[in-house]
């Protein structure tokens, strides 16, 4: 779960860092400007749909620091990507010669730029 407050810090420091003032920023990711106040003012949390259109946006921002503080912005290409679990690919290679426990894909979800998605169960 994402902590609202240090999400609104981080998205103030993006602001500053690109010089751009709410409305703009709005205007830039292609939100409703009332839904950037929303955010900055806590009332709103970030949705789905907003965090990828900072991202997609800004390829400076890195997903992981947006969302939870863990890595860098702006993103720092020579540093590792975490993986999925948070573990750096470094300690996940070391982890991965111990034996594994196989795991089965219970569910996947694709979501579809019109907001809608489809839900496959692996069983």
């Amino acid at each position: 779960m994402v902590n609202t407050e240090d999400f609104v810090r981080r998205l103030e420091l993006l602001l500053e860092f690109y010089g751009l003032s709410a409305a703009a920023f709005a205007d830039k990711i292609e939100v409703q400007r009332s839904g950037i106040s929303h955010l900055l003012s806590g009332r709103n949390k970030p949705s789905l749909d907003f965090v990828m259109k900072v991202v997609q946006t800004f390829p400076e921002v890195n997903l992981y620091w947006l969302l939870n503080g863990k890595g860098s912005f702006p993103h720092d290409s020579k540093s590792p990507a975490p993986t999925p679990s948070g573990v750096p690919k470094e300690a996940g290679n070391a982890a991965s010669k111990k034996t594994v426990q196989e795991k089965n894909i219970e569910k996947i979800v694709v979501f579809y730029s019109d907001g809608s998605f489809k839900a496959y169960s692996g069983k």
